[in-house]
């Protein structure tokens, strides 16, 4: 029997596989847009109002009155056995403790970049990789945004040549769907080979 009703919300009883992909990056690079722009299903957030209190402790960007406190959720059936899921990380550096719970188990990471605040991404990147998570950059293209060429994103964000780095629209379904599809490639490419 299939569990799955009109809207989506659950699994068809067909799916055995489920993989998961990160989002993460700096607060207000888009993380939570760019998961209710693919989400099949309504989105899990955790997002709260920045308030006084976290003043001095939280970083602030102009017009965003919220955070998101824990994750971002949603889900992708790929075929009829394959779903993925999307966790988006938290981008206050007061919860990057919280980000190797998230990353357990997930394939990778896109790591959403604002070249208006670059220096922002840099602590989300060295945390990536700390954490031993391969991961592609995708630019989040604001409008007023400066428009760097890839290499120059690549040197100052001191990337190995490796590293694939995009443009893409959080707000778009298909600009991010190529995005993680960019990350899909990459992880295929750089994986180990499995001993036969």
């Amino acid at each position: 029997m299939d569990s799955a009703d009109s809207d989506g919300r659950y699994l068809a009883d067909t799916i055995s596989t489920a993989v998961k992909i990160v989002i993460a990056g700096p607060l207000g690079v888009g993380k939570t847009t760019l998961i209710g722009s693919l989400s099949e299903i309504t989105p899990l957030r955790t997002e709260e109002a920045m308030t006084q209190a976290g003043h001095g402790v939280d970083e602030r960007v102009a017009g965003k009155a919220t955070t998101t406190v824990a994750m971002d959720f949603g889900r992708i059936t790929l075929n009829e056995r394959r779903v993925l899921y999307l966790f988006g990380t938290p981008g206050q550096p007061r919860f990057f403790p919280m980000w190797q719970h998230l990353v357990h188990g997930a394939l990778g990471a896109l790591a959403l970049v604002d070249t208006r605040r670059l220096d922002a991404s840099f602590d989300v990147l060295g945390h990536l990789e700390d954490l031993g998570v391969p991961f592609a950059v995708a630019v989040n293209s604001f409008p007023s945004a400066p428009n760097h060429p890839p290499e120059v994103l690549r040197k100052v964000l001191d990337l190995l040549p490796q590293t694939p780095v995009m443009v893409c629209d959080a707000r778009d379904r298909d600009s991010s769907a190529q995005a993680l599809i960019t990350l899909v490639d990459h992880l295929h490419t750089t994986a180990p080979e499995t001993p036969q």
